[in-house]
């Protein structure tokens, strides 16, 4: 049985005296974090140079940090409200601040997108990794723990713990030790927020060495508020609801695209006469609406998916997903979302939790190990992940830059792309935006070509932009050319088209149709002012732990923020919010950010700003 402490001082005392001064830890991604212990290791190696600590990880999770006053005002409140128990983790501000010391190393698979871009040793200690190898990859770098927050529970004077939110990469681990093939130490911490999730993840107490289990170790779980979903967020994620087959299978990474679509699937659902005439105004051409899968759900859908967030949740509520694979409708092997989403998985029914089953990153991103059993399970399978770029060639740009700086990580998605052209029927669809703010400029996210991919186009499939679907699976290069033109942004069109036939791979006579050169924003707006002032599509359809007030103020901040980028429409702004004064609901989101009585011109200045993009955002 596993000595349990109250101290977390007292877990790093143990690990040391039991495993020794040369640590290799292994800490789950993102939620799963033992952060008492990791502190405590960190603290003791910062102390003591004799003690070697490398940490091994993914997804470390980080309060917001605004970087202006503005941003401050606004965030500061809501940082208090959703994070304000949860205890930082030291080796993170380290890295911030360039004071790592000499002996101990942290080295991560996966970043929080843009987290550690402009960081030297981050960027020189990531490994960039598909998932379902990053278990290996721990071991093979001689792991001797691992940390984990857990929840527990008491059964007929039986303690069991649950690995709950990270299954991912513990249970492959776990399995691995359990065949003879690693030595690790688990230790684990007690989390009372932590739902308590049945199946593989559900562990006897002597799997642990040590628990820290105490009310003073006890903190709020990372619960990163919902964002509002965008217009071109939502065309995405409609494009996509029109490709997911009924009676399949679905994954879904993380992101804004992934809410939308969750809700896209519910409007298809539940008023499919809505849905069509949403797709009408979006989608240029009829063809492209009738290839699709457009109707209502009767036979509903299987979830096998790495990560499981909220909208997965609203999917079984509005009876979606609903088919069975051994009395289970949705396998994970993480989750993370707000506090509702952590609430509702304590609360649920146990013969409803039952249906959801965490397992290993093993048996949800690979076919490996059951194949015939997951080739019955995952039919019509829709692996719906995102990309930051695209080539006009149908190669995609996901985790870094040209310059070979990670901007996240590759994560499952190679993973899903395999899967997709392993299974019949199944499908990978790489979802991206036309375009990117850049400084001054708009830029094209589809591009000739570019010097890093994470994705190759020998393994191109489905692309969906807000302009509509690239379908390129095994057609001819001059044919992927002119599916990836159709859904690029117009103001980009003609020069993409020009770099191609100069390159050979396009008939010289070769023209856009007339239907795809109306890809601009405002046709995008348009396209779906309709159904959002019906209400299908809210910018928070899953709840929000933000205000009403602060739900008013995110797109006047957005608005803001991208007028930041031309002093010409920044200066408009502000000519608008002095001639025109605030009103009574206006009057009150100024206050929330405390410039209802500006005292200086900063204030005075940004009152007014503010003041005329809330108006803005309320026009539209």
């Amino acid at each position: 049985m596993p000595k349990i402490y109250s101290d977390p001082e007292a877990v790093a005392e143990h690990i040391i005296r039991d495993v020794g001064t040369n640590l290799v830890v292994g800490l789950p991604l993102g939620l799963g974090k033992a952060n008492h212990i990791v502190n405590a290791l960190y603290a003791r190696a910062k102390a003591d140079r004799s003690i070697n600590l490398t940490l091994l990880s993914a997804l470390t999770l980080e309060k917001p940090k605004p970087k202006n006053m503005l941003e401050q005002r606004f965030i500061t409140p809501v940082i208090d409200r959703l994070f304000g128990g949860y205890p930082d983790l030291a080796y993170a501000d380290a890295l911030h601040a360039g004071n790592l010391p000499p002996n101990i190393k942290v080295i991560e698979f996966f970043f929080l997108a843009g987290q550690w871009l402009y960081q030297p040793f981050a960027q020189q200690h990531y490994i960039s990794a598909n998932y379902t190898h990053a278990a290996s990859y721990l071991l093979s770098r001689g792991m001797n723990v691992v940390t984990q927050l857990v929840a527990k529970r008491v059964v007929d004077g039986e303690t069991r713990y649950s690995l709950s939110c990270n299954t991912d990469t513990t249970l492959d681990a776990l399995r691995a030790r359990a065949q003879g093939g690693a030595s690790f130490k688990l230790f684990a911490q007690v989390n009372s927020e932590l739902p308590f999730m049945p199946g593989a993840g559900d562990l006897p107490a002597d799997e642990f060495a040590a628990v820290l289990d105490s009310p003073d170790c006890d903190f709020p779980l990372f619960a990163p508020p919902s964002e509002p979903i965008s217009d071109t967020k939502y065309a995405i994620g409609l494009h996509a609801a029109g490709l997911i087959r009924d009676g399949g299978s679905l994954q879904i990474g993380i992101g804004q695209v992934g809410d939308a679509l969750a809700q896209g699937l519910v409007v298809r659902h539940r008023d499919n006469k809505a849905f069509h005439g949403i797709m009408q105004r979006l989608a240029p051409e009829s063809a492209q609406l009738a290839a699709a899968e457009t109707g209502p759900f009767e036979k509903g859908l299987y979830g096998v998916s790495e990560m499981l967030f909220e909208a997965f949740l609203a999917l079984i509520d509005a009876g979606i997903l609903r088919r069975e694979v051994d009395g289970v409708i949705l396998h994970g092997a993480f989750f993370l979302g707000p506090q509702s989403f952590y609430r509702t998985l304590r609360k649920m029914p146990p013969e409803q939790l039952a249906r959801i089953q965490m397992m290993p990153v093993s048996f949800t991103n690979e076919i490996f190990g059951d194949e015939e059993g997951k080739r019955r399970a995952r039919v019509d399978a829709r692996f719906v992940n995102n990309a930051m770029m695209a080539t006009l060639l149908g190669a995609a740009v996901s985790d870094g830059l040209e310059n070979g700086q990670v901007v996240s990580g590759v994560g499952g998605q190679y993973n899903f792309v395999a899967q997709a052209f392993a299974l019949e029927g199944a499908r990978s669809v790489l979802a991206l935006e036309a375009t990117r703010p850049s400084g001054r400029q708009t830029l094209s996210n589809i591009r000739w070509s570019y010097g890093h991919v994470t994705i190759p186009r020998h393994l191109r499939d489905i692309f969906v932009t807000e302009y509509g679907v690239a379908d390129v699976r095994g057609k001819s290069d001059a044919d992927i050319v002119a599916a990836m033109l159709q859904v690029s942004d117009s103001r980009f069109q003609n020069e993409l088209m020009r770099q191609a036939k100069d390159a050979g791979k396009l008939p010289r006579a070769f023209e856009i149709p007339a239907a795809h050169r109306e890809n601009y924003p405002e046709r995008i707006r348009a396209a779906l002012k309709p159904a959002r002032e019906a209400g299908l599509l809210p910018s928070f359809p899953f709840g929000s732990d933000f205000t009403d007030v602060e739900q008013r103020l995110i797109p006047a901040l957005q608005i803001l923020q991208q007028a930041q980028r031309t002093p010409l429409q920044l200066a408009g702004l502000l000519w608008q919010g002095m001639r025109h004064p605030p009103d009574a609901e206006n009057r009150e989101c100024l206050a929330r950010l405390r410039l209802d009585k500006p005292t200086h011109f900063a204030e005075r200045a940004y009152r007014a700003l503010v003041n005329a993009a809330l108006q803005r955002s309320r026009t539209g």
